[in-house]
């Protein structure tokens, strides 16, 4: 890969929402040289993923997309064509590779940027529901969550087909990408992008912690150092920040719904910029 400028990143830009639909169009179009980094939930519809896409790509050197729950999503109101699971997610891949974006299923491209050279790693994993309290059972952690009412809309209409649950599917997406991994050259650095968080850590702010169990998967709590991250994207709890997790940045780069935003007291920023660490 050509040598580029500046890498961003952003994600939960649900563009089926106006305001955030506009915010999307009124990007400057003068990033021919920087990458972006988009870690999931663009949109439900394939068509607004295509389109939100395609709008990022045409300003973009390079776009990198890693899926999240939003866009497997299969709704009444959603694609006539009613994909579930491991279909859906692949017509997905079908759209980003047609509009040249890289996807989970690609080679991992090579960022020589400032900061670099590091391997754009863009994952799909789901989560298991294991970031629980200590010493309760999924079962328990579950029974919890919707007794105080707190249910991720992935229990409706998130299906895992063919696979018998979604943490049987987040287990299968675990196992399929470790190889992979394993395959980069030893001492080469990384930057891991993924909807939900691969470490825990970041769930502790959330407001509704029953929320944590649709979150991730402890099986990725040491990836960031396993795999020899410089810096590590995600999005899904709408709470941007910069935490760190055994030293390695932690960037998460969610929009978030209108309802969220317009409460702060400055336009939100689309795009973070996460190299060079200004």
């Amino acid at each position: 890969m050509g040598r580029a400028g500046k890498l961003f990143a952003t994600s939960d830009l649900h563009v089926t929402h106006p305001d955030n639909r506009r915010l999307v169009e009124r990007l400057p179009g003068d990033h021919a040289e920087d990458w972006l980094l988009v870690a999931g939930d663009v949109a439900e519809r394939v068509q607004d993923v295509e389109w939100a896409l395609g709008e990022l790509r045409s300003r973009f050197g390079t776009v990198v997309w890693a899926p999240g729950n939003h866009e497997l999503w299969t709704t009444p109101r959603g694609d006539p064509h009613g994909l579930r699971g491991e279909a859906r997610y692949q017509r997905l891949v079908e759209v980003c590779r047609r509009l040249g974006v890289f996807t989970p299923e690609d080679p991992y491209p090579t960022w020589d940027g400032p900061g670099g050279p590091l391997v754009v790693v863009p994952l799909f994993l789901l989560y298991d529901y294991s970031f629980r309290p200590a010493g309760s059972t999924a079962g328990e952690a579950l029974a919890r969550a919707w007794k105080a009412g707190v249910v991720c809309t992935d229990e409706f209409v998130l299906h895992p087909d063919p696979y018998p649950s979604r943490d049987a599917w987040c287990r299968a997406r675990v196992a399929a990408t470790l190889p992979r991994l394993a395959e980069i050259p030893a001492g080469q650095r990384t930057v891991l992008v993924s909807h939900w968080p691969l470490h825990p850590g970041p769930t502790a702010a959330l407001r509704l912690p029953e929320f944590s169990i649709w979150c991730g998967t402890t099986l990725t709590a040491d990836w960031h150092v396993r795999f020899r991250a410089a810096l590590a994207v995600y999005g899904h709890l709408h709470i941007p920040r910069t935490t760190r997790y055994d030293g390695v940045r932690f960037e998460e780069v969610s929009l978030g719904y209108p309802r969220e935003w317009q409460r702060r007291a400055a336009p939100p920023p689309v795009l973070r910029q996460v190299l060079p660490d200004s």
